[in-house]
């Protein structure tokens, strides 16, 4: 059995070939904090070596999937090159890592999904919501470019007129909207989303693991391509972000729950 003693706060079940991970910082939300950031970057990585898993479920403990960066992550990454590295680095192999996982991969979104969480949500092979979920981006509102996953992966599944509206006005969808639009695979009733998202699993668990590895490999050489411009260029255009004015004052406005008065706007 594959040894996943050293994740803190992702809760990893393996039953029948499908893994089932559950983001486990309810109390804030499953916000990112430096741990749970690290471990959503190589999580990949070990399901991936890990042949007792076919099948990959992830998602929230609580009432939210993830509401996106912590705090104390955000405020010790403004004007700091070090953690910016970093940081990028991690966010890079958040999406590479996903990517390039042949094992597919289904997001159970039960609640908020924002940032790196929506990233992961947004990138599984097959995103279910439930009617109770709601997305936004969020990095605009924060003072910083939409980096992450958005520029890959938004305009691929909504568009590029959907994608610049939501990506530059950080307007939230709910899940029906989402669906609506292809922002996910399927919306279902808030109390079926486990059900059909193990659903799912167990079918793609107990099909061609050959036919569907490839397939999905075939399919992301789409991303692929994109990972190297759109992405990469996206990313590090967000993190110079964080050596601006702006950010301090979005950070500020999200933790005083008001509107945010920019610098740059002055």
């Amino acid at each position: 059995m594959y040894d996943y003693s050293s994740y803190e706060h992702i809760i990893i079940e393996v039953k029948d070939g499908v893994a089932l991970l559950t983001i486990n910082r309810p109390e804030v939300y499953n916000a990112t904090n430096f741990k749970l950031h690290n471990e959503l970057s190589v999580i990949w990585l070990d399901l991936g070596k890990d042949d007792d898993v076919r099948v990959i479920v992830i998602t929230g403990a609580g009432t939210a999937f993830s509401a996106g960066g912590d705090f104390d992550l955000i405020q010790e990454s403004i004007g700091n090159g070090k953690v910016i590295a970093g940081t990028m680095e991690e966010a890079r192999d958040i999406v590479h890592n996903m990517i390039n996982l042949d094992k597919p991969v289904i997001s159970a979104i039960n609640g908020v999904a924002v940032g790196a969480g929506l990233a992961v949500a947004l990138l599984a092979d097959i995103s279910i919501a439930s009617d109770k979920a709601r997305f936004t981006d969020g990095h605009v509102r924060l003072g910083v470019a939409a980096g992450d996953h958005a520029a890959l992966i938004w305009p691929m599944l909504i568009g590029m007129a959907k994608a610049k509206y939501y990506l530059l006005t950080c307007e939230f969808l709910d899940g029906t909207e989402a669906e609506r639009i292809g922002l996910v695979s399927q919306v279902v009733p808030h109390d079926e989303l486990m059900d059909k998202a193990m659903g799912v699993a167990h079918k793609l668990a107990s099909g061609s693991q050959q036919a569907i590895r490839y397939t999905k490999r075939s399919l992301n050489q789409w991303l692929r391509q994109a990972e190297h411009t759109a992405f990469d260029y996206s990313l590090a255009l967000e993190m110079l972000g964080f050596f601006g004015e702006d950010v301090q004052e979005g950070l500020d406005a999200v933790r005083e729950r008001r509107d945010p008065k920019f610098p740059s706007v002055q």
